[in-house]
Protein backbone atom coordinates (compact mmCIF):
# COMPACT_ATOMS: atom_id res chain seq x y z
CA UNK A 1 0.00 0.00 0.00
CA UNK A 2 1.17 3.71 -0.78
CA UNK A 3 -0.28 6.70 0.77
CA UNK A 4 0.75 10.30 -1.45
CA UNK A 5 1.24 12.75 1.02
CA UNK A 6 0.20 16.36 -0.23
CA UNK A 7 -0.24 18.30 2.83
CA UNK A 8 -3.68 18.48 2.55
CA UNK A 9 -5.59 15.22 2.81
CA UNK A 10 -4.32 13.01 5.63
CA UNK A 11 -6.79 11.48 7.77
CA UNK A 12 -6.75 9.58 10.73
CA UNK A 13 -7.36 6.24 8.14
CA UNK A 14 -4.19 7.31 6.41
CA UNK A 15 -2.05 7.56 9.33
CA UNK A 16 -3.05 4.27 10.48
CA UNK A 17 -2.26 2.74 7.43
CA UNK A 18 0.77 4.20 7.43
CA UNK A 19 1.73 3.77 11.54
CA UNK A 20 -0.09 0.62 11.98
CA UNK A 21 -0.39 -1.26 8.83
CA UNK A 22 3.16 -0.22 7.34
CA UNK A 23 2.13 1.61 4.18
CA UNK A 24 4.92 3.48 2.36
CA UNK A 25 4.90 7.28 1.96
CA UNK A 26 5.00 9.31 -0.58
CA UNK A 27 5.69 12.98 -1.42
CA UNK A 28 3.43 14.71 -3.93
CA UNK A 29 5.21 16.30 -7.38
CA UNK A 30 3.08 19.58 -6.02
CA UNK A 31 4.42 19.47 -2.23
CA UNK A 32 8.01 19.01 -3.90
CA UNK A 33 7.88 22.18 -5.59
CA UNK A 34 6.45 24.31 -2.76
CA UNK A 35 9.12 22.82 -0.36
CA UNK A 36 12.11 24.02 -3.12
CA UNK A 37 10.32 27.14 -3.10
CA UNK A 38 10.28 27.93 0.29
CA UNK A 39 13.90 26.60 0.71
CA UNK A 40 15.03 29.20 -2.00
CA UNK A 41 13.56 32.24 -0.16
CA UNK A 42 15.62 31.08 3.36
CA UNK A 43 18.64 31.49 1.06
CA UNK A 44 17.68 34.79 -0.23
CA UNK A 45 16.60 35.56 3.53
CA UNK A 46 19.81 34.63 4.63
CA UNK A 47 21.93 36.72 3.38
CA UNK A 48 19.23 40.22 4.46
CA UNK A 49 19.96 41.41 8.21
CA UNK A 50 16.43 41.10 8.91
CA UNK A 51 16.28 39.38 12.67
CA UNK A 52 14.45 35.99 11.85
CA UNK A 53 13.76 34.02 15.30
CA UNK A 54 15.49 30.56 14.94
CA UNK A 55 17.06 31.80 11.87
CA UNK A 56 19.86 34.07 12.38
CA UNK A 57 18.56 34.59 15.87
CA UNK A 58 18.42 32.19 19.14
CA UNK A 59 15.17 30.33 20.34
CA UNK A 60 13.33 30.89 23.81
CA UNK A 61 14.62 32.94 26.03
CA UNK A 62 17.95 33.25 23.32
CA UNK A 63 15.78 35.27 20.56
CA UNK A 64 18.23 38.14 21.23
CA UNK A 65 21.38 36.05 20.30
CA UNK A 66 22.69 36.74 16.72
CA UNK A 67 23.44 34.08 14.53
CA UNK A 68 26.09 34.52 12.18
CA UNK A 69 26.60 32.90 8.78
CA UNK A 70 29.40 30.32 10.57
CA UNK A 71 27.48 29.57 12.79
CA UNK A 72 24.38 27.79 11.63
CA UNK A 73 25.55 24.34 11.29
CA UNK A 74 27.10 24.31 15.17
CA UNK A 75 24.00 25.96 16.20
CA UNK A 76 21.52 23.78 14.39
CA UNK A 77 23.02 20.93 15.89
CA UNK A 78 23.49 22.64 19.44
CA UNK A 79 19.55 23.32 19.27
CA UNK A 80 19.21 19.06 18.34
CA UNK A 81 21.52 18.65 21.28
CA UNK A 82 20.14 21.17 23.76
CA UNK A 83 16.03 20.44 23.48
CA UNK A 84 16.76 16.15 23.65
CA UNK A 85 15.14 16.06 26.90
CA UNK A 86 12.77 13.02 26.54
CA UNK A 87 12.17 10.78 29.43
CA UNK A 88 10.78 7.12 29.41
CA UNK A 89 8.46 5.48 28.74
CA UNK A 90 8.68 5.13 25.30
CA UNK A 91 6.56 5.14 22.43
CA UNK A 92 5.98 2.27 20.60
CA UNK A 93 6.98 1.91 16.51
CA UNK A 94 3.73 2.41 15.62
CA UNK A 95 3.03 5.58 17.58
CA UNK A 96 6.73 7.00 15.92
CA UNK A 97 5.73 6.28 12.25
CA UNK A 98 2.58 7.79 13.14
CA UNK A 99 4.59 11.17 14.39
CA UNK A 100 6.69 11.05 11.09
CA UNK A 101 4.24 10.90 8.67
CA UNK A 102 2.10 13.87 10.94
CA UNK A 103 5.44 15.36 10.71
CA UNK A 104 6.11 14.86 7.02
CA UNK A 105 2.94 15.98 5.76
CA UNK A 106 2.71 19.37 7.57
CA UNK A 107 6.10 20.50 6.45
CA UNK A 108 4.71 19.84 2.63
CA UNK A 109 2.24 23.25 3.09
CA UNK A 110 5.79 24.94 2.67
CA UNK A 111 5.81 26.80 5.64
CA UNK A 112 8.84 25.93 7.44
CA UNK A 113 11.45 26.43 4.57
CA UNK A 114 13.23 23.30 5.60
CA UNK A 115 16.02 21.58 3.32
CA UNK A 116 13.20 19.65 0.84
CA UNK A 117 16.29 16.18 1.61
CA UNK A 118 15.18 16.61 5.09
CA UNK A 119 11.77 16.68 4.25
CA UNK A 120 12.32 13.05 2.59
CA UNK A 121 14.31 11.84 5.38
CA UNK A 122 10.77 11.09 6.97
CA UNK A 123 9.62 9.60 4.01
CA UNK A 124 12.82 7.05 3.44
CA UNK A 125 12.77 6.72 7.55
CA UNK A 126 9.43 5.51 7.09
CA UNK A 127 9.69 3.38 3.96
CA UNK A 128 13.25 1.63 5.40
CA UNK A 129 11.94 1.03 8.35
CA UNK A 130 14.14 3.33 10.84
CA UNK A 131 12.30 4.50 13.97
CA UNK A 132 13.76 6.89 15.90
CA UNK A 133 13.85 6.02 19.69
CA UNK A 134 11.18 9.07 20.63
CA UNK A 135 10.54 8.96 24.54
CA UNK A 136 7.14 9.99 24.77
CA UNK A 137 7.57 12.54 28.37
CA UNK A 138 8.79 15.66 28.34
CA UNK A 139 6.67 17.90 26.38
CA UNK A 140 4.18 20.78 28.01
CA UNK A 141 2.44 20.91 24.69
CA UNK A 142 3.62 24.03 22.96
CA UNK A 143 5.13 22.28 20.60
CA UNK A 144 6.50 18.88 21.21
CA UNK A 145 10.39 20.23 20.99
CA UNK A 146 11.71 18.33 23.42
CA UNK A 147 10.87 15.01 22.24
CA UNK A 148 10.92 15.82 18.35
CA UNK A 149 14.70 16.84 18.82
CA UNK A 150 14.96 12.74 18.98
CA UNK A 151 13.88 12.41 15.73
CA UNK A 152 16.68 15.19 14.79
CA UNK A 153 19.36 13.01 16.76
CA UNK A 154 18.81 10.16 14.22
CA UNK A 155 18.67 12.51 10.96
CA UNK A 156 22.16 13.51 12.17
CA UNK A 157 23.66 9.88 12.58
CA UNK A 158 23.33 10.05 16.33
CA UNK A 159 20.90 8.30 18.92
CA UNK A 160 19.29 5.04 19.12
CA UNK A 161 16.78 3.52 16.76
CA UNK A 162 14.83 0.59 15.95
CA UNK A 163 15.74 -0.88 13.32
CA UNK A 164 14.35 -4.68 11.92
CA UNK A 165 13.52 -5.72 15.41
CA UNK A 166 16.71 -4.25 16.61
CA UNK A 167 17.52 -1.71 18.98
CA UNK A 168 20.67 0.02 16.96
CA UNK A 169 22.54 3.09 16.54
CA UNK A 170 21.30 5.19 13.76
CA UNK A 171 24.84 5.29 12.79
CA UNK A 172 24.64 2.05 11.72
CA UNK A 173 20.49 2.26 10.63
CA UNK A 174 21.80 4.40 8.20
CA UNK A 175 24.54 1.93 6.66
CA UNK A 176 22.40 -0.76 7.00
CA UNK A 177 19.80 1.26 4.68
CA UNK A 178 22.34 3.25 2.34
CA UNK A 179 21.49 6.76 3.43
CA UNK A 180 24.14 9.24 4.58
CA UNK A 181 23.36 11.47 8.10
CA UNK A 182 21.85 14.74 7.26
CA UNK A 183 24.00 18.10 7.34
CA UNK A 184 21.82 20.54 8.99
CA UNK A 185 21.92 24.34 7.32
CA UNK A 186 19.80 27.08 7.95
CA UNK A 187 16.49 27.00 10.37
CA UNK A 188 16.36 22.98 10.12
CA UNK A 189 16.89 22.39 13.93
CA UNK A 190 13.94 24.58 14.39
CA UNK A 191 11.90 23.15 11.88
CA UNK A 192 12.26 19.82 12.62
CA UNK A 193 11.63 19.80 16.90
CA UNK A 194 9.23 23.26 16.68
CA UNK A 195 6.21 21.22 15.94
CA UNK A 196 3.01 19.33 17.71
CA UNK A 197 3.61 16.33 15.65
CA UNK A 198 4.27 13.76 18.52
CA UNK A 199 0.86 15.04 20.39
CA UNK A 200 -0.88 14.81 16.83
CA UNK A 201 0.67 11.15 15.62
CA UNK A 202 -0.45 9.86 19.04
CA UNK A 203 -3.96 11.50 18.88
CA UNK A 204 -4.40 10.26 15.36
CA UNK A 205 -4.10 6.51 16.58
CA UNK A 206 -5.38 7.15 19.84
CA UNK A 207 -8.30 8.14 17.58
CA UNK A 208 -9.19 5.63 15.81
CA UNK A 209 -9.12 3.18 18.35
CA UNK A 210 -12.09 5.18 20.00
CA UNK A 211 -13.75 5.21 17.15
CA UNK A 212 -13.45 1.45 16.96
CA UNK A 213 -14.34 1.39 20.45
CA UNK A 214 -18.07 3.28 20.24
CA UNK A 215 -18.73 0.89 17.24
CA UNK A 216 -17.90 -2.01 19.74
CA UNK A 217 -19.88 -0.79 22.29
CA UNK A 218 -23.39 -0.59 20.28
CA UNK A 219 -22.76 -4.63 19.88
CA UNK A 220 -21.91 -4.93 23.28
CA UNK A 221 -24.90 -3.18 24.61
CA UNK A 222 -27.13 -4.36 21.90
CA UNK A 223 -26.02 -8.05 23.16
CA UNK A 224 -26.50 -6.77 27.21
CA UNK A 225 -29.95 -5.60 26.36
CA UNK A 226 -31.08 -8.90 25.37
CA UNK A 227 -29.69 -10.45 28.53
CA UNK A 228 -32.47 -8.20 30.35
CA UNK A 229 -34.90 -8.55 27.96
CA UNK A 230 -34.78 -5.18 28.04
CA UNK A 231 -37.29 -2.52 26.14
CA UNK A 232 -36.43 -1.50 22.54
CA UNK A 233 -38.46 1.77 22.95
CA UNK A 234 -35.42 3.86 23.61
CA UNK A 235 -33.74 2.92 20.43
CA UNK A 236 -37.14 4.39 18.58
CA UNK A 237 -36.30 6.29 15.50
CA UNK A 238 -39.17 8.78 15.31
CA UNK A 239 -38.63 9.64 19.09
CA UNK A 240 -34.74 9.97 18.78
CA UNK A 241 -35.31 12.24 15.43
CA UNK A 242 -37.59 14.61 17.97
CA UNK A 243 -34.48 15.13 20.14
CA UNK A 244 -32.41 16.01 17.12
CA UNK A 245 -29.28 14.79 18.36
CA UNK A 246 -26.94 13.09 15.11
CA UNK A 247 -24.69 10.73 17.38
CA UNK A 248 -27.70 9.41 19.70
CA UNK A 249 -29.46 9.07 15.79
CA UNK A 250 -26.30 6.94 14.26
CA UNK A 251 -25.64 5.06 17.44
CA UNK A 252 -29.28 4.07 17.69
CA UNK A 253 -29.68 2.98 14.56
CA UNK A 254 -26.59 0.28 14.92
CA UNK A 255 -28.20 -1.17 17.46
CA UNK A 256 -31.73 -1.66 15.78
CA UNK A 257 -30.11 -2.94 12.79
CA UNK A 258 -27.72 -5.73 15.02
CA UNK A 259 -30.82 -6.55 16.55
CA UNK A 260 -33.41 -6.95 14.02
CA UNK A 261 -34.83 -10.23 14.41
CA UNK A 262 -34.60 -10.33 18.29
CA UNK A 263 -36.72 -12.05 21.21
CA UNK A 264 -37.00 -8.36 22.68
CA UNK A 265 -38.83 -7.28 20.04
CA UNK A 266 -42.17 -9.84 20.90
CA UNK A 267 -44.64 -8.59 23.92
CA UNK A 268 -43.55 -10.23 27.24
CA UNK A 269 -45.77 -9.36 30.00
CA UNK A 270 -42.75 -9.84 32.42
CA UNK A 271 -41.13 -6.90 30.79
CA UNK A 272 -40.56 -3.91 32.81
CA UNK A 273 -42.36 -0.72 31.40
CA UNK A 274 -38.83 1.14 31.58
CA UNK A 275 -35.65 -0.21 32.21
CA UNK A 276 -32.54 1.44 34.48
CA UNK A 277 -30.93 4.59 32.32
CA UNK A 278 -27.69 2.34 31.78
CA UNK A 279 -29.97 0.34 29.31
CA UNK A 280 -32.03 2.86 28.35
CA UNK A 281 -30.23 5.96 27.27
CA UNK A 282 -26.99 3.48 25.87
CA UNK A 283 -26.90 4.67 22.36
CA UNK A 284 -27.65 8.12 24.23
CA UNK A 285 -24.24 8.09 25.91
CA UNK A 286 -22.69 6.09 22.86
CA UNK A 287 -24.00 8.60 20.67
CA UNK A 288 -22.39 11.76 22.99
CA UNK A 289 -19.40 9.98 22.26
CA UNK A 290 -19.52 9.60 18.78
CA UNK A 291 -20.11 13.87 18.62
CA UNK A 292 -17.26 14.19 20.88
CA UNK A 293 -15.33 12.29 18.42
CA UNK A 294 -16.51 14.11 15.14
CA UNK A 295 -15.66 17.71 16.86
CA UNK A 296 -12.24 15.91 18.08
CA UNK A 297 -11.75 14.81 14.57
CA UNK A 298 -12.24 18.19 12.89
CA UNK A 299 -9.59 19.99 15.32
CA UNK A 300 -7.36 16.62 14.51
CA UNK A 301 -7.44 17.13 10.57
CA UNK A 302 -7.09 20.59 10.90
CA UNK A 303 -3.72 20.05 13.07
CA UNK A 304 -2.27 17.47 10.73
CA UNK A 305 -2.71 19.31 7.48
CA UNK A 306 -1.27 22.95 8.23
CA UNK A 307 1.53 24.50 9.12
CA UNK A 308 2.58 24.69 12.99
CA UNK A 309 6.31 26.53 12.84
CA UNK A 310 7.48 28.90 14.10
CA UNK A 311 8.66 31.22 12.44
CA UNK A 312 6.43 30.75 9.37
CA UNK A 313 7.93 30.99 5.91
CA UNK A 314 5.46 32.66 3.47
CA UNK A 315 6.45 32.10 0.27
CA UNK A 316 4.67 33.76 -1.78
CA UNK A 317 4.84 37.41 0.06
CA UNK A 318 8.74 36.54 0.50
CA UNK A 319 8.30 36.55 4.79
CA UNK A 320 9.21 34.97 7.62
CA UNK A 321 7.55 35.84 10.26
CA UNK A 322 7.35 35.09 14.14
CA UNK A 323 3.63 33.61 14.69
CA UNK A 324 2.48 31.35 17.58
CA UNK A 325 0.94 28.83 15.25
CA UNK A 326 2.60 25.69 17.54
CA UNK A 327 -0.54 27.01 20.17
CA UNK A 328 -3.22 24.31 20.53
CA UNK A 329 -5.60 24.60 22.99
CA UNK A 330 -8.16 23.43 20.54
CA UNK A 331 -6.59 20.37 20.02
CA UNK A 332 -6.01 19.29 23.79
CA UNK A 333 -9.22 20.73 25.13
CA UNK A 334 -10.78 18.63 22.12
CA UNK A 335 -9.28 15.37 23.35
CA UNK A 336 -9.92 16.40 27.14
CA UNK A 337 -13.72 16.24 26.41
CA UNK A 338 -13.27 12.53 24.83
CA UNK A 339 -11.79 11.02 28.15
CA UNK A 340 -14.57 12.77 30.04
CA UNK A 341 -17.34 11.60 27.78
CA UNK A 342 -15.40 8.10 27.45
CA UNK A 343 -16.29 8.22 31.88
CA UNK A 344 -19.57 8.30 30.75
CA UNK A 345 -19.34 5.30 28.38
CA UNK A 346 -17.82 3.36 31.33
CA UNK A 347 -19.58 3.87 34.08
CA UNK A 348 -22.78 2.98 31.86
CA UNK A 349 -20.91 -0.21 31.19
CA UNK A 350 -20.42 -0.86 34.90
CA UNK A 351 -23.89 -0.42 35.73
CA UNK A 352 -25.36 -2.64 33.01
CA UNK A 353 -23.26 -5.61 34.57
CA UNK A 354 -24.29 -4.76 38.10
CA UNK A 355 -27.84 -4.60 36.90
CA UNK A 356 -27.50 -7.75 34.61
CA UNK A 357 -26.17 -9.53 38.29
CA UNK A 358 -29.04 -8.50 40.02
CA UNK A 359 -32.54 -11.12 40.10
CA UNK A 360 -34.77 -8.70 40.89
CA UNK A 361 -34.22 -7.04 37.87
CA UNK A 362 -33.50 -9.91 35.22
CA UNK A 363 -35.24 -13.00 36.49
CA UNK A 364 -32.02 -14.62 36.54
CA UNK A 365 -29.79 -16.21 39.22
CA UNK A 366 -27.74 -13.69 41.55
CA UNK A 367 -24.69 -12.86 39.68
CA UNK A 368 -25.07 -15.14 37.07
CA UNK A 369 -24.70 -18.23 38.52
CA UNK A 370 -25.16 -21.02 36.35
CA UNK A 371 -26.33 -23.40 39.20
CA UNK A 372 -29.06 -20.98 40.98
CA UNK A 373 -26.65 -19.30 43.25
CA UNK A 374 -24.60 -22.16 44.85
CA UNK A 375 -21.47 -20.90 43.17
CA UNK A 376 -20.23 -16.79 43.37
CA UNK A 377 -19.83 -16.58 39.77
CA UNK A 378 -19.99 -12.98 38.40
CA UNK A 379 -20.02 -11.57 42.47
CA UNK A 380 -16.29 -10.14 42.41
CA UNK A 381 -15.66 -9.42 39.42
CA UNK A 382 -17.59 -6.55 40.03
CA UNK A 383 -14.75 -5.32 42.13
CA UNK A 384 -12.51 -5.64 39.36
CA UNK A 385 -14.51 -3.63 36.38
CA UNK A 386 -15.34 -0.81 38.91
CA UNK A 387 -11.57 -0.22 39.79
CA UNK A 388 -11.28 0.18 36.15
CA UNK A 389 -13.90 2.69 36.10
CA UNK A 390 -12.50 4.68 38.53
CA UNK A 391 -9.00 4.88 36.67
CA UNK A 392 -11.08 6.23 33.86
CA UNK A 393 -12.55 8.59 35.61
CA UNK A 394 -9.63 9.71 37.18
CA UNK A 395 -7.98 9.72 33.80
CA UNK A 396 -10.75 12.19 32.35
CA UNK A 397 -9.64 15.05 35.01
CA UNK A 398 -8.52 17.69 32.91
CA UNK A 399 -4.57 18.62 33.02
CA UNK A 400 -4.31 20.91 29.99
CA UNK A 401 -4.69 24.33 32.27
CA UNK A 402 -2.21 23.26 34.30
CA UNK A 403 1.49 24.60 33.60
CA UNK A 404 3.92 27.43 34.56
CA UNK A 405 5.73 30.01 32.93
CA UNK A 406 9.19 29.13 31.18
CA UNK A 407 11.87 30.15 29.56
CA UNK A 408 12.43 33.88 31.33
CA UNK A 409 8.42 33.77 31.68
CA UNK A 410 8.57 34.08 27.73
CA UNK A 411 6.73 31.14 27.27
CA UNK A 412 3.84 31.51 29.59
CA UNK A 413 1.19 29.30 28.29
CA UNK A 414 1.37 25.68 27.29
CA UNK A 415 -1.98 22.54 27.13
CA UNK A 416 0.37 19.58 28.10
CA UNK A 417 -1.29 18.31 24.83
CA UNK A 418 0.59 14.81 24.70
CA UNK A 419 -0.35 14.09 28.32
CA UNK A 420 -3.92 14.81 27.66
CA UNK A 421 -3.66 12.56 24.55
CA UNK A 422 -1.74 9.52 26.93
CA UNK A 423 -4.46 9.16 29.52
CA UNK A 424 -6.68 8.68 27.03
CA UNK A 425 -4.69 6.07 25.24
CA UNK A 426 -4.48 4.25 28.67
CA UNK A 427 -8.51 5.14 29.24
CA UNK A 428 -9.60 3.29 26.12
CA UNK A 429 -7.28 0.55 26.80
CA UNK A 430 -9.23 0.06 30.16
CA UNK A 431 -12.28 0.62 28.39
CA UNK A 432 -11.21 -2.59 26.23
CA UNK A 433 -11.40 -4.24 29.25
CA UNK A 434 -13.98 -3.45 30.57
CA UNK A 435 -16.50 -3.91 27.35
CA UNK A 436 -14.89 -7.76 27.52
CA UNK A 437 -16.08 -8.51 30.73
CA UNK A 438 -19.70 -6.77 30.11
CA UNK A 439 -19.53 -9.41 27.15
CA UNK A 440 -18.63 -11.98 29.64
CA UNK A 441 -21.68 -10.75 31.91
CA UNK A 442 -24.26 -10.55 28.75
CA UNK A 443 -23.47 -13.95 26.66
CA UNK A 444 -23.41 -15.72 30.27
CA UNK A 445 -27.12 -13.95 31.08
CA UNK A 446 -28.24 -14.73 27.42
CA UNK A 447 -27.40 -18.32 27.63
CA UNK A 448 -28.74 -18.60 30.81
CA UNK A 449 -32.09 -17.15 29.84
CA UNK A 450 -32.39 -19.21 26.78
CA UNK A 451 -32.79 -22.26 28.96
CA UNK A 452 -35.92 -24.34 28.42
CA UNK A 453 -37.43 -21.84 25.47
CA UNK A 454 -36.47 -21.11 22.19
CA UNK A 455 -35.21 -17.40 22.25
CA UNK A 456 -34.23 -15.58 18.72
CA UNK A 457 -31.04 -13.38 18.88
CA UNK A 458 -30.68 -10.46 16.76
CA UNK A 459 -28.71 -10.93 13.48
CA UNK A 460 -26.02 -9.35 14.64
CA UNK A 461 -26.19 -10.22 18.09
CA UNK A 462 -26.11 -13.89 17.73
CA UNK A 463 -22.72 -13.43 16.08
CA UNK A 464 -21.28 -11.32 18.35
CA UNK A 465 -22.67 -14.03 21.04
CA UNK A 466 -21.04 -17.02 18.94
CA UNK A 467 -17.61 -15.29 18.59
CA UNK A 468 -17.33 -15.06 21.46
CA UNK A 469 -18.47 -18.43 23.04
CA UNK A 470 -15.33 -19.51 20.70
CA UNK A 471 -13.38 -18.00 23.43
CA UNK A 472 -15.35 -17.79 26.29
CA UNK A 473 -17.33 -20.86 27.32
CA UNK A 474 -20.04 -20.35 29.85
CA UNK A 475 -18.87 -20.02 33.44
CA UNK A 476 -20.11 -23.62 34.92
CA UNK A 477 -17.97 -23.25 38.17
CA UNK A 478 -15.79 -21.06 40.44
CA UNK A 479 -12.54 -21.31 38.64
CA UNK A 480 -10.07 -18.04 38.70
CA UNK A 481 -11.64 -15.36 36.05
CA UNK A 482 -8.14 -13.59 35.26
CA UNK A 483 -7.66 -15.65 32.36
CA UNK A 484 -10.69 -15.13 30.98
CA UNK A 485 -10.81 -11.61 31.61
CA UNK A 486 -7.36 -11.17 30.21
CA UNK A 487 -9.33 -14.01 27.18
CA UNK A 488 -12.57 -11.35 26.46
CA UNK A 489 -9.73 -8.08 26.49
CA UNK A 490 -8.03 -9.73 23.73
CA UNK A 491 -11.40 -10.66 21.79
CA UNK A 492 -12.03 -6.82 22.10
CA UNK A 493 -8.70 -5.67 21.13
CA UNK A 494 -8.70 -8.21 18.57
CA UNK A 495 -11.29 -5.92 16.77
CA UNK A 496 -13.58 -9.29 16.35
CA UNK A 497 -16.53 -7.61 16.65
CA UNK A 498 -16.00 -5.57 13.95
CA UNK A 499 -14.92 -7.80 11.44
CA UNK A 500 -18.10 -10.13 11.97
CA UNK A 501 -20.35 -8.01 12.93
CA UNK A 502 -19.81 -4.29 12.05
CA UNK A 503 -18.31 -4.72 8.49
CA UNK A 504 -20.78 -7.47 7.81
CA UNK A 505 -24.14 -5.57 8.77
CA UNK A 506 -23.03 -1.68 7.75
Amino acid sequence: MEIILTGNDLTVEKVWAIAVEGARAEISREAEAKLEAARTLVYDLARDETPVYGFNRGVGWNKDRKIEADQIDDFNRKLIYSHSLGIAPEASEAEVRAVMAVRLNCLLQGNTGIQPAIARRYAEFLNAGIHPVIPERGSVGEADITLLSHIGLAMIGEGDVNYKERRISSAEAHKLAGLEPVKLGPKDGLAIVCSNSFSAGQAALALKELKDLADTGEIVSALALEGLNGNTSPLDPSALAARKYRGQQYSAERIRKYLEGSYIYQPDPRRPLQDPLCYRGAAHINGTLRDAVRYAEEALLTQINSTDDNPCVLTDERRMISVSNFEVTSLSTAFELLAIVLSHVSRASCYRMIKLANPELTGLPRFLSHDGGASHCFGTIQKTFTMMDTEIRLLSNPCSVDYMALAGAIEDHANNTPLVVQKLRKAIDNMKYIYGMEMMHACQAVELRKRGQELELGRGTKIAFSEFRKELKLYESDRPLSPDIRKAYEFIDGGVLLKEVRDKFL
